[in-house]
């Protein structure tokens, strides 16, 4: 899919070439699952799957949106119209870009878009974000706005968490805003400082491949926002701002004064856990000891089952084949109840395990899974 042919939509569509084009990316989260929103550590990367936008500026007021990826015309929306919760379709997602940067101040006077995407939805590879931050690029480079990427990044989560309805963190939308190709985005999400971390596997005859199980999920779903008012409860048991501030060396102190609260002290002890996971991974690479990363993706992997509880027959298919067939490591990625998992693996056992994972999936019963090679790529950006 490329700029030509998206701009070339948007002319078929509304009678004159864009101003622009745009591209932002999905992430896979190499590791640090359930930490953002509890102000921990993420390392997400950006994939080469994007989602692409053709832009143009109208100054009545008026947004009109189009997505190659779903049936139907054009829909047509009143800026003074927009408000939380009156849109349930992929509309909420670049709508309620605009309802944000409108309601923090910022004169958007309406837009004409055509989209266009690659990144699978429902596979816990940030197809929202990516529709949510090229948006806000576009916007932000047409109406002079002169928001960095962290800020857009914000202003996107505002959009998903507020106008869409989805509980989610700050990883996603920054990934897609601030990653850098060949890196991991060792990220903060307190205070959202970053470190772009070295991440060139194929340089050490390593592969990272992604298996999307083909289960959909959905971040606005009942689980999730469960998940994370039960963190929450348990930062407000424990007299402390996020679950960040329990030390990993604190924490067995931490769950006894959380006594008989059977349904927190699982989240906290995961949540403690993964901080600690991704500082180790931050070590790992930057020693450069990629291989070492494999077991701590299998630990966050089984943290996530059985602490979190947000696994699934079938992620858990791809990481047992994966790890028996000789992977380094293994773990389920994304907000969980289905999406994705990655596998890290030597460059020579790739063929092996992807057929492996594909006549497990067979013999099981399930829906064949998609396997392709996540290589890190580049944030989002103007490309015309």
């Amino acid at each position: 899919m490329g700029a030509q042919q998206v701009a070339d939509r948007f002319a078929e569509l509304y009678g004159a070439r864009p101003e622009g084009v745009w591209a932002a990316p999905g992430r896979v989260n190499l590791i640090g699952e359930h930490t953002d929103y509890n102000d921990g550590f993420v390392m997400p990367f950006a994939l080469p799957h994007q989602a692409v936008a053709a832009v143009s500026r109208r100054t009545d007021g008026v947004l009109r949106l189009h997505s190659a990826d779903v049936e139907g015309g054009i829909t047509e929306l009143r800026l003074d119209g927009l408000a939380p919760g009156g849109d349930h379709d992929w509309t909420a997602y670049p709508a309620g870009v605009v309802w944000a940067l409108r309601e923090a101040g910022h004169e958007v006077t309406g837009a004409d878009v055509h989209l266009a995407s690659t990144v699978p939805t429902g596979a816990g590879l940030s197809s929202s974000a990516a529709l949510e931050v090229v948006i806000a690029l576009a916007l932000n480079d047409l109406y002079g706005l002169g928001l960095k990427g962290w800020r857009l990044a914000r202003l996107c989560q505002r959009a998903e968490n507020v106008y869409v309805g989805a509980p989610t963190g700050i990883m996603d939308q920054t990934a897609s805003a601030c990653c850098e190709a060949g890196h991991a985005l060792f990220l903060d999400t307190r205070d959202l400082s970053q470190r772009q971390i070295p991440f060139d596997l194929a340089a050490e005859g390593l592969r990272l491949l992604v298996v999307d199980t083909q289960v959909k999920h959905a971040h606005s779903g009942g689980e999730y926002g469960k998940r994370r008012a039960g963190c929450e409860k348990g930062a407000a048991l424990l007299g402390v701002d996020a679950l960040r501030d329990i030390p990993y060396d604190g924490l067995d102190a931490a769950l006894a004064r959380l006594g008989d609260e059977a349904d927190v002290v699982p989240l906290v002890r995961h949540v403690v856990t993964e901080n600690e996971r991704v500082e180790r991974t931050v070590a790992l690479l930057r020693a450069g000891d990629p291989r070492a990363i494999g077991p701590v993706l299998t630990e966050g992997h089984a943290s996530l089952r059985d602490d979190f509880r947000i696994s699934c027959p079938e992620l858990d298919l791809v990481v047992d084949t994966a790890l028996a067939g000789g992977a380094l490591g293994a773990r389920m990625t994304g907000g969980g109840f289905g999406g994705s998992a990655i596998v890290l693996a030597e460059a020579a056992d790739v063929d092996t395990l992807t057929k492996s994972v594909e006549e497990a999936f067979a013999a099981a019963g399930f829906t064949a899974p998609r396997v392709f090679e996540a290589v890190p790529s580049a944030g989002a950006r103007r490309l015309v």
